[in-house]
């Protein structure tokens, strides 16, 4: 399956505070204005937003390149 082009929402990846238990969507395709958060704009993309629940209460950095392979966290793949 083809889906739209995956879309950059950074250089670097942002902090993010999660509340442990929390479910949290991710946004995968970069579209979202509600970064680094799911806000629906993939519809029709062929993109899903990543969907996990935070296992500890804390400050995390998640992906706004979108080219990490440990989605939603950064791997440094910004700098690449």
């Amino acid at each position: 399956m083809t889906h739209s082009p995956v879309h950059s929402a950074g250089n670097s990846p942002i902090k993010t505070a999660l509340q442990a238990g929390k479910t949290y969507a991710w946004c995968a395709c970069g579209r979202s204005m509600k970064q680094p958060f799911c806000d629906g704009s993939h519809q029709g993309t062929g993109i899903d937003p990543v969907i996990f629940t935070a296992e500890v209460e804390g400050d995390v950095w998640l992906c706004l390149c979108k080219k990490t392979n440990t989605a939603p966290t950064c791997d440094g793949s910004h700098k690449k």
